[in-house]
Parts: structure tokens; C-alpha cells; sequence
């Protein structure tokens, strides 16, 4: 992430800005889209952003200002990179760690060679269930909200392309990881995938956007630096 001396370009929001955000644990998505919105104001000025990052993951937010908004979809489309890492032995609704655990598996007998080799079956297209505590829309609602009613969802698979899945440390429960993926893959899948394929359980335990197309996350504000930037400079009028 940028340092205090950070060397801020001449933002031109309305004409449109690519920005870079290192988002942090436990803000929302649209959290981080709110708050560089409101410290553009007066300015009534478009705010979006290319990929959702669910509230316990961290890491690359890409928004998009002004024009730059139309390309938001292109934006979305590129490859993406992550790094985290696996609790292997349990499982929770969510599959991270926004619910309880509801259940635990003896992994005594699963060798570091077993869980590499496993991850192998995930690399290329693949068929993925999105999880239930998700935020895609069946009747104009999104999962995640049914799933906190308790309702039954049906969910249907969605194919996704795993470009590498590689296993970088394993001191179990934990394996930590890094995955280069299609947009639309569910990491959260893929961790439950992989406990699933270990005749185990497994949910993600820590998540972290390094890069999505030629963007990376060193490269990236914090939210608060570049909102703290924005208020003490005048941003350029229409």
C-alpha cells in the first residue's frame, strides 16, 4: 500500500478515475464505494466497482469514477488473484467465517501429500455452486438473505476457470494458498470443494484480493488515506 508520502496524481473524477483500494476486513464493498462518493460531494459524480469483495476478505478494490464507470464490466471480466488461507477439519454455513462452525471431521490421517494432490482436480473449468450465503439474485433476492431466514435456496452450478491452485503452506488446520481465477469463482467454494474432495470438511478462513487484471494491490490507497487526500484538496470542478 501506498506511505504517508504518497504522491497523489491530479484526480479528474468527473472525466473519470480508475482507483486502486486496499480494502480492509469487515468493510463491505459498497462501504469503500460510499465513502470515496461521499468525499467527492458537491460533485455529483458516478461511483462504482469492478468485483465484489466479500466483508471478511481484504485486499484489491477496483472502483471506477466518472466516465471511467462504462468500463466497469470490461474491468470486471479480467483474471483475478488471491492468496489466503484453509481451515481444513470443519465446516460452517457460509463457508468462511461469518457463521458457526457446524461441523468437525478428524484430519489426523490427511497428509500434506493428499491435500496437494486434491487441489489438482480443481485446475482448468470447472462446475462451481455458489455458496448460500452469497449475494447472487433468484427472485430479485439475494441468496445470503434467504439463507439468514433459514430458508432452503436452490442454487445452481455456474462454470468458472481455476487458472492455478497452488497449495504454498500446509500446518494444519491451516493451508494457505494461492488461487489465479476466472471472474465469478467463489474462493469460498473452492475451500468447501476441496475439504468435500478430502472426504473432510473445510471452510475459508482468510482472504486476499492481490490483483485483478494488470492490477495490483501494492499498488493500491487505503481508503482513508485517499479520502483524507480527496477533502483536503480541491477536487476539479465540471
Amino acid at each position: 500500500m501506498h506511505s504517508e508520502q504518497t504522491k497523489f496524481p491530479d484526480f479528474d473524477f468527473q472525466a473519470g478515475e480508475v482507483l486502486l483500494i486496499d480494502k480492509p476486513l469487515r468493510w463491505t464493498s459498497f462501504d469503500v464505494v460510499g465513502k470515496i462518493r461521499n468525499s467527492i460531494k458537491p460533485l455529483k459524480i458516478k461511483v462504482g466497482h469492478a468485483g465484489t469483495l466479500d466483508p471478511l476478505a481484504t485486499g484489491l478494490l477496483v472502483l471506477c469514477t466518472g466516465k471511467k464507470t462504462k468500463t466497469i464490466d470490461q474491468l470486471q471480466a479480467q483474471e483475478k488473484e488471491y492468496t489466503g488461507t484453509i481451515h481444513l477439519g470443519a465446516t460452517t454455513p457460509s463457508y468462511d467465517l461469518e457463521t458457526e462452525i457446524d461441523q468437525e471431521f478428524d484430519i489426523s490421517n490427511i497428509t500434506p501429500e493428499q491435500i496437494k494432490e486434491a487441489s489438482k482436480q480443481f485446475i482448468g473449468e470447472i462446475q462451481q455452486y455458489p455458496p448460500s450465503h452469497s449475494a447472487i439474485k433468484i427472485g430479485g433476492e439475494r441468496l445470503y438473505e434467504k439463507a439468514r431466514r433459514g430458508e432452503e435456496v436452490e442454487r445452481r452450478p455456474r462454470t468458472v476457470i481455476i487458472n492455478s491452485f497452488e497449495i504454498t503452506d500446509i500446518t494444519l488446520p491451516l493451508i494457505s494458498f494461492k488461487v489465479v481465477c476466472s471472474k465469478g469463482t467463489y474462493i469460498r467454494s473452492l475451500a468447501h470443494d476441496l475439504g468435500r474432495a478430502l472426504h473432510s470438511g473445510a471452510y475459508l478462513h482468510s482472504l486476499r484480493r492481490t490483483r485483478s487484471g494488470d492490477f495490483l494491490v501494492q499498488d493500491a490507497y487505503g481508503v482513508m488515506e485517499l479520502v483524507n487526500h480527496i477533502r483536503e484538496n480541491k477536487v476539479k470542478e465540471i
